[in-house]
């Protein structure tokens, strides 16, 4: 699984909601870009939710990561952030909707979950 870097492009599962990314260390860089580690992708905001409506909350936040932090790995302290990296977001139906990585942002450096 790849490493993801500030470069990686997380979406909501609408496809077209984008998580910004903030990272919290800058320690560990591949090819010159920081590294994500927890808790980088959660409560992010997110741009371009699609679904809106009267009674239809678009995806403005992340929520924690269910799965995708390295198990084996960490960066002063904190496990690395994987391409596997599944988390909720806070639109709606509440606790359905998941964000998910399109890429990682580098294709260099791989670890195991």
């Amino acid at each position: 699984m790849l490493w993801l870097t500030e470069d990686a492009v997380l979406l909501c599962k609408h496809a077209l909601g984008k998580v910004g990314n903030a990272p919290s260390q800058g320690w560990v860089t591949v090819s010159g870009r920081r590294v994500l580690v927890r808790p980088d992708p959660e409560g992010r905001g997110i741009g371009g939710c699609p679904m809106y409506g009267a009674t239809v909350k678009p995806c403005l936040r992340t929520l924690a990561v269910r799965q995708g932090y390295s198990a084996f790995v960490a960066i002063d302290g904190s496990a690395v952030c994987l391409d596997a990296v599944v988390g909720l977001t806070d639109g709606s139906p509440p606790g359905t909707v998941e964000y998910e990585v399109a890429a990682a942002g580098q294709g260099l450096v791989a670890g195991d979950a």
